[in-house]
């Protein structure tokens, strides 16, 4: 299974009630180990993006050395057509737990599109 298709099954187990988006991630370790995560929301302002959710889960479980994350996103029910980056705090969450050439991956179409950490988060408080 790639890493689009399991951020594709992550997407399927969301709980967004209230934006009614969808996302999920894969998260691959430099071992080849695949985290998923979906975005979690609640009646707060703390939700969980997919991307944390998967790292959360990675990092419970001893998780250190991480190679890349790929992130759909789209409406219920729809397919995950348009790009869907990362958010500006899980850009940063990130950075904490990668080297500036973690790999993210996303989706525009059929078009694969590929960052580093250090291209969506040039500034970050860490590098």
């Amino acid at each position: 299974m790639s890493d689009f298709e399991i951020a594709e099954k992550a997407r399927s187990f969301s709980c967004s009630p209230y934006s009614h988006y969808t996302v999920g991630a894969a998260l691959r370790t430099k071992s080849g180990k695949v985290y998923m995560g979906c975005n979690i929301e609640n009646h707060g302002i703390q939700g969980l993006c997919a991307e944390r959710t998967a790292f959360a889960k990675a990092l419970s479980e001893g998780e250190r050395d991480f190679e890349s994350i790929t992130v759909l996103g789209a409406p219920v029910g729809e397919k995950a057509i348009d790009e869907c980056t990362p958010c500006g705090y899980c850009r940063q969450f990130m950075s904490e737990f990668v080297d500036k050439d973690f790999k993210v991956y996303t989706r525009q179409g059929d078009e694969v599109r590929e960052y580093t950490i250090n291209d969506l988060l040039p500034h970050s408080f860490i590098f």
